[in-house]
């Protein structure tokens, strides 16, 4: 298996259909490009990236628009716009992976911006990974969210390891009866750092939002979570954010809330800790090794 296949095969959960839109990008040029009845992708003129729209009432729908990174001293940023427009069900699975063998820092800074129409239901999932022996590989992703009336956001992010430095961050404002969920998992090794910044603002009548996070960080890694959620209107609004710490690792989270309507009702928590050694024991008993235990463990933590 060459390097990019590795990429792409690490970076889904399951591979593309012949009914579903694709489009890949390689080494910063599209190399690849499916589109299916109801969508259309087509490149921005005078930067990296492209436009999407999916056409009012697509339902049953899933595009595919990976990212790898192969070569070595490349940095780009690549702008991608979603028009979602009224009524549609619609599943879009990105993610970026490098694979860097050499000296030179490899970047992607990926800004992603949603309009997302009236009674919607979107699902995104966006991963990251950085393979390679070299640890210069650097994610920066965007995301804004503009979500519509009676419509729902599903957001999965995961990094999954060999990403030296991340800095994420999402920014979403939400309509009337309008629904956003939020769940992000990331793994940071040796001396990896990870940042994460979600602000939400709940401007619609009884919109919604919830913010799960997972975070492991081991060796000499640091993590800093910083969620910003503000209820502007009759609204509710949930952040948890839960870390695992091992070694020297750090992990750094501010849950914040903000009510601006008596009827906003939002509740922040959030729990760091080490591995229990009570799981750990259970565990061993079954014939398990203390490392394979911890894994076995931190793998159900982030599933």
């Amino acid at each position: 298996m060459n390097k990019v296949d590795e990429l792409l095969s690490k970076l889904r959960d399951n591979a593309p259909t012949d009914k579903d839109s694709v489009s890949i990008r390689e080494n910063g040029k599209t190399v690849y490009r499916k589109v299916m009845e109801g969508i259309s992708i087509i490149d921005k003129p005078n930067s990296a990236g492209f436009n999407m729209v999916i056409a009012k009432g697509t339902k049953g729908k899933a595009v595919h628009i990976p990212v790898v990174i192969t070569r070595d001293n490349l940095n780009e940023i690549v702008y991608n716009d979603f028009e979602i427009q009224d009524n549609c069900d619609v599943v879009i699975v990105a993610g970026c992976g490098i694979h860097n063998d050499a000296h030179e820092m490899v970047s992607h800074n990926g800004i992603h911006s949603f309009k997302i129409g009236k009674n919607c239901k979107v699902i995104y999932i966006e991963k990251h990974l950085g393979l390679g022996t070299n640890q210069n590989k650097i994610l920066n992703p965007l995301t804004n969210v503009d979500l519509g009336e009676g419509s729902y956001f599903e957001m999965n992010t995961h990094q999954l390891g060999g990403v030296e430095f991340a800095d994420r961050k999402t920014f979403a404002k939400l309509g009337d009866n309008s629904t956003m969920y939020i769940n992000e998992k990331i793994l940071t090794t040796g001396d990896e750092i990870a940042k994460t910044h979600f602000k939400v603002n709940l401007k619609g009548q009884n919109s919604s939002v919830e913010v799960v996070s997972r975070a492991v960080a081991e060796g000499n890694s640091k993590q800093e979570f910083i969620s910003n959620v503000i209820g502007e209107n009759k609204c509710f609004g949930h952040v948890e954010c839960d870390g695992i710490i091992s070694n020297k690792a750090q992990i750094f989270s501010t849950p914040k809330i903000m009510a601006k309507h008596i009827d906003a009702v939002l509740i922040h928590e959030a729990a760091i800790g080490k591995i229990s050694e009570e799981q750990t024991l259970k565990l061993m008993t079954l014939g398990l090794t203390q490392e394979e235990a911890e894994k076995k463990i931190i793998d159900g933590f982030l599933k």
